[in-house]
């Protein structure tokens, strides 16, 4: 599947090869791969004027990774219609498998029955996948709303997007006490982080205020049920909600549910998530359980907590979030890992001693000094295996080492922090 890139996208791709110049000719070169890459293969549009986004080698759209794959192209949407109605398209196709299934994280493009249909949960033939997480809910409020202040555009707010949005705050809402849940997911699996212990309830929790998760960003299941990174999440994308209601659509009644739960969130974060390191600083644990228990870790998907600033949560030098960092970006951290390549955060998700794109990007994009992330941008060049793309995670010791040649979030993730580097932002 290939398609036409857009004269604007073209023409963008010049602009910021230009302004790499001579000495930055390899990352000119990644980021016209990359930002093209997605547009020209995982894109496709319908006639009823919706957009379905594969992640790249696997068949299916995933909310998180499509919003990720999209959020680039903001910087064109303004000037240029086809890609606002591509991303407008790709809002209205969210928010319809919302209102189908908002515990569901990835979904077919048809009601076809691909995907994980043996699991034990509420499979039916539109979702490829029914782990629920966070993240899965947050992003496309965050696209639907970045869309809105970037271009004025207000077509994707149609009945799918309010109903979505009360079922994102319901289930928000239910889950602070996950007692009263009616999600379960059991696989059948030799894999534990693919399925849910305690008959597909999950690890014991107590309410805190949070709002549950049974899967991090990484589709592997959470030690402890409060997942603080994607809460974060919550944190922001309900002050985009309380935002939209109040200024644009007027619904007090919305407005209001958003800020409470925003309240009791936050809350709860500050309550439970601020834990000591191994020297005694003050950080924020990656998970808790409300219980005592918590882990002091972070992972390479977004969201985690190297990303808090990116998400808006906090500043990039709010001093908890950089005590947090250094010990995220130390040996503290048993998804930290250091080779002759390379160093950064790996996951549960792929192999020991791989570390991922997506983390060195974000680890640049969080960077308090532009010297940093000309180090991350040189260093992802450095490790795409002369593929000029970039891949998901890889060995510290032989970047020829990889997963998934295809990976349009990690493409996308590298675009965003040249873009950034050159002076191109979103404010979250």
């Amino acid at each position: 599947m290939t398609r036409p890139i857009p004269t604007s996208v073209v023409q963008f791709m010049d602009k910021i090869e230009e302004l790499c110049g001579e000495q930055h000719r390899s990352w000119a070169l990644n980021f016209k791969s990359s930002f093209a890459n997605t547009l020209a293969t995982t894109l496709k549009t319908s006639d009823d004027g919706t957009s379905f986004l594969l992640t790249g080698d696997i068949p299916a759209m995933w909310l998180r990774d499509s919003t990720a794959q999209m959020k680039p192209y903001l910087f064109l949407a303004k000037e240029d219609n086809e890609i606002k109605n591509i991303i407008s398209g790709l809002v209205k196709r969210q928010f319809r498998y919302i209102c189908i299934d908002p515990y569901a994280n990835a979904f077919n493009e048809e009601p076809n029955g691909k995907g994980h249909q043996t699991d034990h949960t509420q499979m039916n033939p539109w979702i490829w996948e029914r782990k629920y997480e966070i993240d899965s809910l947050c992003y496309p409020i965050q696209l639907a709303y970045l869309l809105h202040r970037e271009t004025g555009n207000t077509e994707h707010f149609n009945e799918d997007f309010h109903k979505g949005v009360q079922l994102i705050l319901d289930l928000w809402t239910v889950e602070q006490d996950h007692s009263k849940s009616p999600y379960l997911f059991q696989r059948d699996t030799w894999r534990k982080e693919d399925t849910l212990t305690h008959n597909g309830k999950g690890t014991p929790v107590t309410p805190t205020g949070m709002t549950w998760s049974g899967f991090r960003p990484s589709d592997d299941a959470c030690k402890y049920g409060y997942l603080i990174p994607s809460n974060m999440f919550v944190v922001v994308v309900l002050s985009y909600l309380e935002t939209l209601y109040t200024n644009l659509f007027k619904n007090k009644i919305v407005a209001a549910k958003a800020k409470k739960l925003n309240t009791a969130v936050q809350k709860g974060i500050q309550e439970y998530a601020l834990v000591p390191n191994n020297n005694g600083e003050i950080i924020y644990a990656y998970e808790v359980d409300g219980l005592g228990h918590y882990s002091i870790m972070d992972d390479a998907n977004i969201p985690s907590l190297l990303s808090a600033p990116y998400l808006g949560f906090c500043a990039k030098n709010d001093p908890i979030y950089l005590a947090t960092r250094k010990t995220i970006l130390s040996k503290e951290n048993p998804y930290y890992y250091q080779g002759n390549a390379a160093s950064g955060i790996g996951s549960s998700h792929t192999p020991k001693n791989y570390i991922w794109h997506i983390a060195l990007a974000l680890q640049g994009l969080t960077a308090l000094n532009q010297e940093t992330k000309k180090d991350m941008l040189d260093l992802l060049v450095a490790t795409d295996a002369g593929t000029h793309l970039m891949h998901e995670g890889f060995n510290v010791n032989d970047p020829k080492q990889y997963t998934r040649e295809w990976f349009s979030w990690a493409n996308m993730m590298f675009c965003e922090l040249l873009l950034d580097y050159l002076g191109f932002t979103l404010t979250p």
